[in-house]
């Protein structure tokens, strides 16, 4: 292994996925000589950060990097279709004030718009793009000060820079540089293509309300619809067949007719893939000399399609509060510890939605036999259902248009409320006392369900 001449950078990004490319380009912009190292270059091929809602299409606009989701046959989205038994409830999203033109997100293959997403990080001002694997952080000593990396071909080299953002991913190497949480895993999403699929919506993500847990669908391309199943807790082999077996025996029957047969052809011809679904709650970033971002830093179950708009959002204000006019060197570690507690806080107005109504929502989704969960969830496709503001709060945030957490929980507890009056007008006179006892067993349910996600998001 050799050894390469030392370069020295004003900031260094660990990986370029979504947070990498969209900070360095932010970065650079501002006038810092930004390195943006990632492991392999070439096109990803992923399964999930494939639909971005509107806010997160309003985020990319407001980075100057709308013109990414075109060009890589994507395809607009203008709500979600929720399938429970033979019924479907459609949720439009709204229509925006200022233009008077409904809201409209984006659904398309990850790796294209990763692709694009480089692309104009490399092309941007100031910004260098290297391939090479980040193997450890340098230190001096407890702050960091570079990484040290190795290419392809086996040669070291030693980058230095006064800040390093580390986002490389879900499965990050060195957020345990940065706190002691660990992402704790609830599912897998086993995902693969349907080819030439009619859903009963286009234009729109489908939810389908299946036993144990939902079921996602959405186009990502002309010919090509993504689905992927919610599987709770172990993950069934898939070398030995258990995993094909329980996609035919326990999913498909749960799906429409006209989704089922190429559903079952699928199973047969693509590759079954899989992620693992989890919750990371937020920290602060007290290592100095050192920021996590993106996955790295804060996870939320995919099923609200929220996680690329949470990092765009993150790339813009972070951008703000270390711009060379507040922080004109970031040899100034005071004054970035200071801002990066600002971060921590003010992020709290966007993300705080969006992570807790993916949690709160797959719980109610995945309710998985427990009858309080059953009432809930329900309770919640009823809700739906009476359309109007009824679906406008909760799209609202699903859409992350409403950032205000109080409206998730105005909205979370209504569906509550509903949920137990249309059970108690069902149970009748004759199950008056069950229905008094389930007021309470489904308003607790309720409660445990949202609320330690909240108390996660004012923890440090």
């Amino acid at each position: 292994m050799t050894t390469n001449e030392i370069e020295e950078f004003d900031l260094i990004i660990v990986g370029a996925g979504i947070v990498g490319c969209t900070a360095a380009k932010a970065f650079g912009k501002d006038g810092r000589r930004v390195l943006l190292l990632e492991r392999d270059l070439s096109e990803p091929d992923r399964i999930v950060g494939e639909l971005l809602q509107p806010g997160g299409m309003d985020a990319l606009k407001t980075l100057g990097l709308e013109d990414c989701v075109e060009g890589i046959d994507g395809i607009p989205c203008y709500g979600y279709g929720v399938i429970r038994g033979d019924e479907l409830v459609e949720i439009p999203y709204p229509i925006l004030p200022a233009t008077e033109k409904q809201a409209m997100g984006k659904s398309f293959h990850h790796g294209r718009l990763i692709q694009k997403l480089r692309k104009s990080a490399s092309c941007a001002e100031n910004v260098t793009v290297k391939e090479v694997t980040v193997n450890e952080l340098i230190r001096d000593e407890d702050k960091v000060i570079g990484v040290v990396a190795q290419s392809k071909l086996n040669e070291e080299f030693k980058f230095y820079a006064p800040l390093t953002i580390v986002c490389d991913g879900i499965f990050s190497k060195f957020r345990k540089d940065f706190t002691s949480k660990t992402p704790d895993v609830k599912s897998y999403f086993v995902g693969f293509i349907l080819t030439d699929c009619q859903l009963p919506l286009p234009n729109h993500g489908h939810v389908i309300l299946a036993k144990p847990s939902p079921i996602l669908m959405y186009q990502i391309s002309t010919h090509e619809t993504r689905v992927l199943v919610d599987v709770p807790g172990k993950l069934p082999s898939i070398s030995n067949g258990d995993l094909k077996n329980y996609l035919k025996d326990t999913v498909a029957p749960q799906l429409p007719e006209t989704i089922r047969i190429k559903f079952l052809e699928a199973i047969e011809t693509e590759r079954l893939r899989s992620m693992p679904n989890g919750f990371l709650p937020p920290s602060l970033n007290q290592t100095e000399g050192m920021i996590v971002l993106g996955d790295a830093m804060n996870i939320r179950h995919p099923l609200t399609g929220g996680g690329m708009t949470v990092a765009f959002k993150d790339v813009i204000l972070l951008q703000e509060l270390l711009s060379k006019e507040i922080v004109p060197s970031f040899t100034d570690t005071n004054v970035i510890s200071y801002q990066l507690k600002t971060f921590h806080w003010k992020r709290k107005n966007y993300c705080t939605a969006i992570n807790v109504l993916a949690m709160s929502l797959y719980r109610l989704f995945a309710a998985n036999g427990n009858l309080d969960l059953e009432v809930l969830q329900r309770g919640c496709f009823a809700y739906f259902q009476l359309g109007g503001e009824c679906i406008n709060g909760p799209v609202g945030l699903l859409s992350g248009l409403i950032q205000r957490p109080f409206t998730l929980i105005y909205h979370f507890f209504a569906v509550a409320f509903y949920a137990i009056y249309i059970q108690t007008k069902k149970n009748g006179w004759s199950g008056a006392h069950h229905s008094f006892i389930m007021f309470f067993t489904v308003l607790y349910t309720a409660c445990v369900t949202i609320l330690p996600y909240l108390l996660s998001e004012i923890k440090y």
